[in-house]
């Protein structure tokens, strides 16, 4: 702040030395003034007061200073020479600052003048001594005026917006004074003297001038000294203790070490509150949100309930009873005695629950009949039907199905049914198409092995096996029309009698074994399949030591498998061949066995050579069917629950997939060889991209019945499946090259037409090598054709 200055005296500094003494003086002269202002109540003090404090505070304080400079001219003391022309700096830093300069000046313009220590140490003491005498402080509180608001610990802002801040003691209302502009205010303090010793009380809404004493508290705060003037920080220590009787000191245990070191439990503490605050559970400057006090006041209290783990939903309220429900109701209430007949022929539902009487008393009412029916009832009810909240998600059922293109860009795809071939006497077991696509062959139970026209229907061949044939299949090259058939224990090679003549004669070159093989100890394999020319069927009979339930061709049409399921007549069988061997020790003979049991099962025929070989593989449960790879040498076996990839020439396990059904009924691999469609006895057909995973890419439940077979198109993105439920479904299944892209499998047709016969529907079906079309054969003994 600027200290006041008079014009004629910037011109005219005098030396430091003079300007210290003036403080000095000044000092002197205030302290003179305090007496005088203690014994006289008189308004000439205040003004010197101000005098003496305007340096400190304000530069407001012109007049003052002038006033006192005239006064101190007429002191007529040794500092009649500072003239009027001198002129008094004070540091802007305020009160604090000028003090502190004004004790440091004070001493030294004691020694610069030539006084003695002792005099100036007098005058001090004698200072001190009057003030002491006329300065009093009191703590007590009653020396404090009272406030004129009555309000209490009343926030101001609640007054904001109103004329008035509060009430006073006769409890009228103080008014709000009018604020002054910020130029008024500031113009009225340059007028007033006094200006610095005033603060604005908010509260009371007026301003409070400061004493003496309170001026002398806050330079004493300010300056870090203890507020009262007579309070010693020096102070003489008192020993407490008394060390006449002791003989050693309270402790003498070294400080321990945790007095030195960081609490780590502090730390730990920091910790917490650190990831606390950053997780947003502990939040500053945040004031709470005002939630509404509101409530229904006749409303339902269900929701009032909170409780922690499952959610609870009270009991219903029962209906509140009404006038027929009084023990003394009105005449119009209470039924007739025809009416109450009448109640007697209603249904029990539909009767009334309650019948209104009427009582002369309330002593007279008797007790509730139902009461102990209905108890056990409502204890039946809680214990037997616990109520509980169930979350129902409100989903639209049309946007849980995936998004599939439409039918009509799928197309061509079979349809409707174009023609039937008939006559079989029983049901039709297996078919199979000619590679060409012009011909197709049937096994039925009743056994007869057809051989029919695609285009027409008719049949032009039929073998009498004599016996229920399981299973058919047509070598795939062209030039090798030969037709295998599975029936009992016997596999037949047979010539079909298609093809040009040089087709023939090469193929009876084929067909011809020239010496038939017998049964020799040494070698397993020719124990287990016997090659025998068949003059009567034209063709070669393979006799196996079981039953044979399929045989399915090598793409290059020289290799085929027959498939044996292991069972207890096998077993004994191998038993007993085991026996015949004399001195053989016994645990051979249980390793024998096992190995026999599980390579037995599958044979690998080699039609060029006549000959055949056991599949070196450990089967891990009963085979069901098998399949070559398309492409690849692979052999795919089947068991009940699991399908074994393995390579032929490696001889070792490649995959393993893991259906997840209850049992597999047949498989078929897509002409990429990459993915294959699996059908099972409870009715589900799985999809396995085996690129992918070990495990179904794609799980349908298409049929409420068994899966019979399962079939892939050669050229066309189709597949089927035939069910014992008489319907047979064709699929959409498209495999992309871009291995990113998954297969897209789009249900297509429900073809229907087959009858059931003793629980069977459809019993295999097979697709049209070069048409969309689908052979379908069914229990009823009719094959049906199916195109688009």
């Amino acid at each position: 702040m600027k200290v006041p200055r008079r014009s004629a005296r910037q011109k005219n500094l005098q030396k430091d030395a003079e300007k210290e003494e003036a403080i000095n003086l000044l000092e002197q002269k205030e302290n003179t003034e305090e007496v005088v202002e203690r014994s006289k109540d008189e308004e000439t003090a205040v003004e010197e007061e101000n005098f003496v404090e305007s340096p400190v505070v304000s530069d407001d304080n012109d007049e003052d200073f002038s006033d006192d400079d005239g006064s101190l001219g007429e002191s007529g003391s040794e500092d009649s020479h500072l003239s009027g022309e001198e002129d008094v700096f004070v540091s802007s830093d305020g009160e604090d600052s000028f003090d502190a300069k004004s004790d440091d000046v004070s001493g030294n313009g004691a020694s610069g003048s030539g006084r003695d220590d002792t005099e100036h140490g007098k005058d001090d003491d004698a200072e001190s001594d009057d003030s002491r005498t006329v300065v009093e402080e009191s703590d007590s509180s009653e020396d404090e005026v009272d406030p004129r608001n009555t309000i209490g610990d009343v926030p101001l802002k609640w007054y904001k917006e109103e004329e008035h801040i509060g009430y006073d003691l006769a409890g009228k209302k103080i008014k709000k004074k009018e604020r002054q502009d910020k130029l008024d205010s500031f113009l009225a303090s340059v007028d007033d003297s006094k200006n610095w010793r005033k603060i604005y009380d908010e509260y009371n809404d007026e301003e409070v001038e400061l004493t003496k004493d309170e001026v002398k508290v806050i330079k004493r705060l300010l300056k870090g000294k203890a507020p009262h003037a007579d309070f010693d920080p020096f102070a003489p220590y008192v020993d407490w203790f008394s060390w006449d009787d002791s003989k050693h000191p309270l402790s003498s245990a070294p400080e321990p070490k945790r007095r030195f070191i960081p609490s780590k439990w502090e730390s730990k503490k920091v910790v917490q509150y650190v990831r606390a605050i950053r997780k947003g559970l502990i939040k500053f400057d945040e004031k709470p949100k005002e939630e509404p006090n509101a409530y229904l006041l006749w409303g339902d209290d269900s929701n009032a309930i909170d409780r922690q783990g499952l959610a609870y939903i009270p009991a219903p309220k029962p209906k509140l009873p009404g006038h027929e429900e009084s023990y003394n109701p009105s005449l119009e209430y209470i039924p007739t005695q025809e009416e109450i007949n009448s109640y007697q022929l209603m249904f029990e539902e539909d009767r009334p629950k309650f019948i209104p009487k009427r009582f002369t008393s309330l002593r007279s009412v008797p007790a509730y009949e139902k009461a102990v029916n209905e108890n056990f009832g409502r204890c039946l009810d809680l214990y037997l039907c616990p109520r509980a909240r169930k979350k129902r998600i409100n989903i639209d059922p049309e946007s849980l199905k995936p998004k599939l293109p439409s039918r009509k860009d799928l197309r061509p795809y079979p349809t409707s049914c174009y023609l039937e071939y008939k006559g079989h006497k029983g049901p039709v077991v297996s078919i199979s198409t000619e590679s060409t696509g012009q011909w197709i062959a049937s096994g039925s139970s009743d056994g007869t092995v057809r051989i029919w026209e695609v285009e027409t229907g008719r049949c032009i061949r039929i073998w009498e096996l004599g016996e229920s044939v399981s299973h058919v299949s047509w070598n795939p090259l062209p030039e090798r029309p030969i037709l295998a058939v599975c029936m009992g224990e016997d596999v037949y090679l047979l010539n079909t009698g298609l093809g040009n003549a040089e087709e023939q004669k090469s193929l009876e070159e084929l067909l011809r074994v020239e010496t038939p093989s017998t049964p020799d100890d040494s070698d397993n394999d020719k124990t287990a399949v016997n090659w025998v020319q068949d003059d009567k069927h034209g063709g070669i009979r393979l006799k196996h030591f079981k039953t044979v339930s399929s045989v399915e061709w090598h793409r290059k049409g020289d290799y085929f498998s027959t498939l044996m399921p292991s069972d207890i007549l096998h077993l004994i069988y191998i038993i007993g061949l085991i026996f015949q061997h004399d001195g053989t020790d016994v645990h051979l003979l249980v390793k024998m066995l096992w190995q026999t049991v599980l390579s037995i099962s599958f044979l690998i025929h080699l039609l060029s050579k006549k000959q055949t070989q056991r599949i070196p593989f450990k089967l891990h449960g009963l085979p069901v069917s098998t399949a070559f790879h398309p492409s690849r040498s692979a052999f795919f076996i089947s068991t009940k629950k699991n399908i074994r990839v393995y390579d032929l020439l490696k001889q070792k396990l490649i995959k393993k997939l893991e259906t997840g059904v209850r049992e597999v009924s047949s498989i078929a691999i897509h002409p990429g060889g990459d993915n294959l469609i699996v059908g099972s006895r409870d009715g589900k057909l799985c999809w396995f991209d085996m690129d992918l995973s070990s495990q179904p890419y794609r799980v349908l439940n298409c049929h409420p019945k068994d899966i019979n077979r399962v079939a892939f198109h050669r050229s066309y993105p189709l597949f089927a499946s035939s069910s014992d439920d008489c319907t047979a479904y064709v699929f959409h299944g498209m495999v992309y090259s871009d291995l990113n892209q998954n297969p897209l499998i789009v249900p297509l047709e429900i073809l229907r037409g087959h009858a059931s016969e003793n629980g069977r529907g459809v019993m295999d079906c097979k697709f049209h090598p070069r048409q969309p079309w689908l052979f379908t054969a069914g229990a009823d003994s009719v094959i049906k054709l199916y195109c688009h």
